[in-house]
């Protein structure tokens, strides 16, 4: 994978990144839409592919994406398809800081240090180049406005802003109302786009976390209004941890 392109995690942080504050818009969902962005980079560079609501490695040669490349050895290791909802749930510790940090050696952004009431150190990012935030929000902007099917990564990118609650962002107020509604419908031009946004709606609504219902044993009449057993969960926790990112104020 060349590097002469942005990938569509480093879009989506961009495109969070509020020029004014140097924070971040929708940080916890953002994070689960970071760790679902890895996912159609990965598709759209021929390493993995849609199985159903699971995504299953086809091709496990290296990207030449570090952080990326971490990502597919992950899904490699798991051996068979994970469900999309349950690797977007799982913990992803520091992806965000992962991302901003990447943008700062590439000259995208760079930190300023200050303090939290006066006494917790943070650090707050400024984009350096308003102008490729200002290039990356046209291509959503002329989807919206024309109605023509944009290409898969920008279908992709609309699909995860709508998904991580940044349309209420970008489009803010009443008179964004129907620019919302339109980039909400955008997640219908990209298969693998769609399935990982759905897949971080559902990690948002807890869905992840519900189990999976069998039915009563062969001899046993379930009594009226009794619920099945449950089968316990399968993959990994929901929520994204908090540890060191909480120290960073691009939130």
């Amino acid at each position: 994978m060349g590097r002469s392109r942005r990938t569509i995690p480093e879009e989506l942080l961009l495109l969070a990144l509020d020029p004014a504050t140097g924070t971040t818009a929708q940080p916890q969902s953002l994070d689960l839409g970071l760790a679902g962005a890895q996912l159609v980079e990965l598709a759209l560079a021929g390493r993995i592919a849609p199985d159903g609501d699971r995504i299953a490695v086809v091709v496990p040669r290296p990207t030449g994406d570090p952080t990326l490349d971490c990502a597919l050895e992950l899904l490699r290791r798991r051996g068979a398809p994970v469900r999309a909802v349950h690797w977007i749930g799982g913990p992803r510790l520091g992806l965000r800081q992962t991302y901003l940090s990447h943008l700062e050696r590439c000259g995208m952004v760079h930190a300023v240090a200050g303090q939290m009431c006066g006494v917790l150190p943070t650090t707050r990012y400024q984009a350096t180049d308003n102008a490729i935030s200002r290039e990356i929000r046209a291509r959503l902007d002329s989807a919206i406005r024309t109605g023509v099917p944009p290409d898969p990564r920008t279908a992709a990118l609309a699909a995860l802003a709508h998904a991580v609650g940044l349309g209420k962002h970008l489009y803010p107020g009443n008179e964004g109302r129907s620019s919302r509604s339109r980039l909400r419908d955008l997640i219908r031009h990209d298969p693998m786009g769609g399935l990982v946004a759905h897949a971080v709606m559902d990690v948002q609504n807890g869905a992840a976390a519900q189990p999976r219902r069998s039915p009563a044993p062969a001899g046993r009449q379930a009594a009226p209004g009794a619920r099945p057993a449950a089968e316990p969960a399968r993959g990994v926790p929901v929520q994204p941890r908090r540890g060191a990112m909480a120290r960073v104020v691009a939130h």
